[in-house]
């Protein structure tokens, strides 16, 4: 399987301002991971009316085939040159044995993640963030990894904060993903940050997963099994992102599933990994910046919309939540 994505073979094709995206195979890698770099950021460039913010690059050590784990090979459309000039370089999931089971990597990854520029994102997906850890470029930074792998990952890099609770985890210019399909969420925060939460949500539609999960969600581990139809809160969190801007107290989306408030609050963090109350905020504060983001509406009416009642509640969750004022943010955005 060739990765001729974005017409990447050509390096010197990319328009000015194009974002390069290099994504890193070494093998065994996982072949899921490997493809939700190339589907979601290609994606993103189709909903961007003609123009091309995003190229992607699979890469390996060689353009030598690199064996995946499910049964076919990945070409990679570049040598690891397409890491000279990258602004974010992702690496998936992966068995590499070095990295994996003695904590450390070969001469020639080494040599691969050296040429990374010190202005670009590193980013994981899954085991991947074994590689990155074994190359010291975890150490002192909070990380996550695949929950099953948590053990060994302590074990062999003490110098990593581990929360393997957690979707994914952004650490200054750093992000690293938990396991499989927490990478798809990792990549769409990528999108939010860069592009803004209009394209973000666009791919997510056209991919068909949720446009937006909390990178502090927790990972689904050991959970009981799914509750029968009807005793799940779905049908309530989507009834509340309809109706943000009304009250939403934890009583009224109790009732509104018909469960007493304790059951309630048990399923919610079950399905969700937050309290009630913590996602209608997060809800809220979301759709505050896609109103600021594409409309001019006075700051007190997006407050009103979004259901944080007045401007100095939003300035503060916005403040909070994203490190800027509502009018910083919109002239971040409307600028761009």
């Amino acid at each position: 399987m060739r990765s001729d994505v974005g017409d990447a073979g050509d390096r010197g094709a990319a328009p000015a301002g194009v974002h390069r995206v290099a994504v890193l195979l070494l093998p065994t890698v996982i072949g899921f991971d490997a493809t939700i770099p190339p589907m979601i950021f290609s994606t993103a460039n189709e909903n961007l009316d003609g123009d091309r913010f995003y190229e992607v690059t699979l890469c390996g050590l060689s353009t030598e085939a690199v064996r995946a784990s499910t049964g076919y090979a990945l070409v990679p459309a570049a040598g690891p040159e397409a890491l000279d000039d990258a602004d974010t370089v992702i690496v998936p999931g992966t068995r590499y044995r070095p990295a994996r089971r003695d904590g450390i990597v070969e001469d020639e990854v080494a040599a691969a993640l050296a040429r990374v520029p010190a202005h670009a994102r590193l980013v994981s997906i899954c085991t991947g963030a074994f590689v990155l850890a074994a190359a010291g470029l975890l150490n002192g930074r909070r990380a996550t990894t695949h929950w099953q792998y948590a053990d060994d990952f302590r074990e062999l890099f003490p110098a990593v904060t581990l929360d393997e609770n957690v979707l994914f985890v952004e650490d200054g210019p750093v992000f690293t993903s938990a396991g499989l399909a927490a990478g798809l969420d990792l990549c769409l925060h990528l999108i939010r940050t860069d592009l803004g939460s209009r394209v973000a949500n666009d791919v997510a539609r056209h991919c068909v997963v949720a446009p937006w999960r909390e990178g502090g969600q927790a990972q689904f581990i050991a959970r009981e099994e799914p509750h029968a139809r009807g005793q799940s809160t779905a049908e309530v969190r989507q009834w509340a992102l309809e109706n943000l801007a009304e009250p939403l107290s934890v009583r009224q989306l109790a009732d509104r599933a018909c469960m007493s408030v304790r059951t309630f609050n048990r399923r919610f963090r079950e399905e969700t990994g937050l309290a009630p109350g913590e996602w209608v905020r997060s809800r809220r504060l979301d759709h505050a910046r896609e109103l600021l983001e594409h409309q001019r509406l006075p700051i007190d009416e997006v407050a009103r919309r979004c259901g944080l009642g007045t401007a100095a509640n939003l300035r503060h969750h916005m403040r909070r939540g994203v490190g800027m004022s509502p009018t910083g943010y919109r002239r971040t955005y409307l600028g761009a």
